[in-house]
């Protein structure tokens, strides 16, 4: 499957960067429903749909249990766009660095809190400022953490494929699937793990994002390089 690794956008746009980001999104999805009270942290049409079940059936209890993730994904897509705000301009962290960083020690805090609530909240907060900052992959809009959006470009990108026969529809398609894989990937490695080392399987997630942590300084090496060629061309 032809992926075309080979875009020269940013670093955090390239599909190496993605696969880690997307990997965690799924492996956080299948933490919180498998360990943490059959919450989802990613999808939250899910969370409000019982919701709204529960608030018709007046159980409040439920009601709670899932307006908790609900109300902190709103809080964490905030948080995401002030960070960018604040840092953007920043010359030594990218400030998509900065959101990793955040999100990795939230969620290495998560393995220490008991109450699945809290737990819940702090990890869908951490989705939205994922979501809210990875919004591309190849210079293509799409989401880190759900799938529903990938699915329709995947789609709407092979049909113009067939109708037009240009290859960069079909690769952009077979970037939106392989995306859909590699959520699918993390989610199945998260179940695995939450049933073999529990609460604190979330760690893996901070690895994944780690990683991409890291390879956004390739990015920012580059530009560095490039300033200084620049100026010594001057």
């Amino acid at each position: 499957m032809n992926l075309k690794v080979d875009y020269r956008g940013q670093m955090s746009d390239t599909l190496f960067t993605a696969i880690f980001i997307v990997l965690s999104g799924g492996f956080q999805d299948a933490y919180t429903y498998g360990c943490r009270g059959g919450v989802f942290a990613n999808a939250q049409t899910g969370n409000i749909v019982l919701l709204s079940t529960a608030l018709f059936r007046h159980e409040w209890d439920i009601v709670i249990k899932y307006a908790i993730p609900v109300l902190s994904f709103l809080l964490g897509a905030a948080a995401a766009l002030l960070v960018r705000l604040a840092f953007g301009k920043n010359q030594k962290l990218h400030w998509r660095q900065i959101v990793l960083a955040i999100e990795i020690v939230i969620l290495a805090g998560v393995t220490f809190i008991s109450s699945d609530r809290v737990a819940n909240a702090l990890v869908s907060f951490v989705c939205a400022m994922q979501v809210m900052t990875f919004r591309k992959v190849r210079g293509l809009a799409y989401a880190s953490t759900m799938c529903i959006g990938n699915m329709r470009s995947g789609a709407e990108e092979l049909g113009k494929y067939v109708n037009t026969r240009d290859r960069e529809h079909l690769h952009s398609a077979l970037t939106y699937f392989g995306v859909i894989v590699i959520f699918a990937f993390g989610a199945g490695l998260g179940s695995l793990l939450t049933q073999v080392i529990g609460k604190k399987a979330i760690l893996v997630s901070c690895g994944l994002l780690f990683i991409s942590f890291c390879l956004m300084f390739i990015d920012l090496f580059i530009r560095r390089l490039k300033k200084t060629e620049r100026r010594t061309n001057e």
